[in-house]
């Protein structure tokens, strides 16, 4: 251990980053600039080859300092795994998404895990960062690894240590987010907690690795709860002609005991509609319904179909039904300012659309063409946002309030509009022609 600790400290450690995406690619950033050599292995070759470049792939991820990164050496990537064993440090960093039955699929976690094993050596120190439900680094992780004839906590060190990711966030980077870690062992820990504070300001420990897992699903059940709520609440001020938004900014002014969150058309992103079902996932085992958890994931899931009966009502002021109307969905990324679509709500939108009849077109300067996700394939291009395009389209609805929109011409050329993130502030001046959903 002593060893590995006067590499880690004095940064001739070699660090070795698997899954090169929003997670991985800030962390091989972050360890280069701090010093480190860094290596990165993706399946990805065109991930591979813009690394080699110093080219960011990632809208909010600058481009600065990376190719200077790349040039001195410091940062470069693979897809030849063989080369685990060549690092001192392997930060796993893949997807966990969910099945087609809502259940965590760990197939990533699992064969990056047998590929580790298959070249772990001595004195290195394996990182899980992907977000799961507890007890996944004891009960998958470690076992492959022990298997070798070598003992965590004395001949390799294994911790977890979940990301926490905030893309476009200008506030936070990631060596300013606290950093939350939990060892196999307390050897394990400290080895751990050693790593990355290196690079990050602020690391604090925890008892196991199940704790440090547990930590990163409360995170974000806890967001998913109140995203449910305030969702609820919005369909309810509805009805009742309040404006929510006006709500929310008024009790956000209470200073203690409130923090605002802010409805939309559904959960977006690869942490909030997918990690609370880890967690009820696993909660079955120990015969324990989560009820909060169910109950927030129905109210998300149901925001899409809300946001549909929102455009219905409003064709139906023009006498126009939903089947054969022409419909712009600006914004397909899950949140503003950044080229991330996963889960996100726009998808299933437009899913929802085009099953009832719509002609449905989109706009995102962040997204040109639409990939196959999932169940997803709508093989679409970005229009260009245009005024003949607002002219020959019978409603514009806002998916994603991204700040590249001039939301005043908006709402001046277009037909009607049905605005989900309250992009448009002032609807008194534009009453009959922008809803709010």
């Amino acid at each position: 251990m002593q060893k590995l600790l006067e590499k880690i400290k004095t940064k001739k450690a070699v660090i070795g980053i698997i899954g090169l995406g929003y997670v991985g690619l800030p962390l091989v950033i972050r360890f280069a600039e701090e010093g480190f050599k860094v290596l990165g292995f993706d399946v990805d070759l065109k991930k591979v080859k813009s690394i080699a470049a110093g080219k960011s792939y990632i809208k909010h991820i600058p481009c600065a300092g990376f190719k200077t990164l790349a040039k001195t050496g410091r940062i470069s990537a693979t897809t030849e795994f063989k080369k685990l064993k060549t690092v001192d440090a392997v930060i796993i960093c893949v997807p966990t998404p969910l099945n087609e039955m809502r259940e965590p699929d760990l197939q990533y976690i699992e064969k990056t895990g047998e590929t580790i094993a298959r070249h772990l050596r001595k004195g290195q120190i394996i990182c899980l960062e992907s977000t799961t439900y507890p007890g996944t680094t004891d009960e998958i992780l470690l076992p492959l690894f022990e298997s070798k004839n070598m003992k965590a906590g004395k001949d390799f060190f294994l911790v977890y240590s979940p990301e926490r990711e905030d893309p476009g966030n200008p506030d936070f980077t990631t060596k300013t987010i606290p950093k939350v870690v939990g060892g196999i062992t307390p050897s394990c820990r400290k080895v751990g907690k050693t790593l990355y504070k290196q690079v990050i300001e602020k690391v604090i420990e925890v008892s196991s690795t199940r704790a440090a897992e547990l930590t990163k699903l409360l995170e974000n059940i806890y967001r998913c709860v109140n995203i449910a709520m305030i969702n609820e609440m919005k369909i309810l001020a509805d009805k009742m002609d309040i404006d929510i938004w006006e709500v929310i900014d008024a009790s956000a002014t209470k200073p203690f005991g409130f923090s605002a969150f802010y409805p939309g058309p559904g959960l977006g992103g690869h942490c909030i509609p997918i990690d609370p079902f880890y967690l009820s996932w696993k909660a079955r085992e120990y015969d324990f319904t989560t009820k909060f958890i169910e109950l927030a994931g129905e109210i998300n899931t149901s925001m899409p179909t809300y946001v549909i009966n929102k455009v219905m009502e409003a064709l139906n002021t023009k006498e126009k039904s939903l089947k054969g109307s022409k419909i712009l969905v600006l914004g397909i990324a899950y949140k503003k300012d950044i080229d991330d679509d996963r889960e996100s709500p726009s998808l299933k939108l437009i899913d929802l659309l085009k099953g009832k009849g719509a002609l449905v077109s989109y706009n995102d300067p962040f997204i040109p063409k639409l990939k196959k996700y999932r169940k997803f394939n709508f093989s679409m291009s970005s229009k260009k946002l245009t005024k003949a395009l607002l002219k020959n389209t019978d409603l514009v609805l806002i998916s994603t309030n991204h700040s590249a929109y001039d939301y005043d011409w908006l709402a001046e050329n277009a037909n009607l509009i049905v605005d989900t993130r309250n992009a448009i502030k002032i609807k008194k001046k534009y009453a009959g022609k922008i809803f709010a959903a």
